[in-house]
């Protein structure tokens, strides 16, 4: 399953719309998603399930790349 992050760069930022990036992720729930970011700097705002219809719209995107 992928799933989208979002995500602001720093732990000590606040969540501002603006400043929100997404990254994706193949895991198996949203909890190994989490374990497989915990070493990274993020303050992880939202973890979204994309399901088939909205997974290929973003497929179409040219910032569309699954991490491991």
């Amino acid at each position: 399953m992928i799933y989208k992050v979002y995500y602001q760069e720093s732990k000590l930022e606040i969540p501002v719309r603006e400043c929100t990036k997404a990254l994706y992720v193949e895991a198996e729930s949203e909890r190994e998603v989490r374990l497989k970011l915990k070493e990274e700097p993020y303050n992880i705002e939202f973890v979204q399930k994309l399901d088939n219809s909205h997974l290929e719209y973003e497929q179409q995107s040219e910032y569309y790349k699954v991490e491991n």
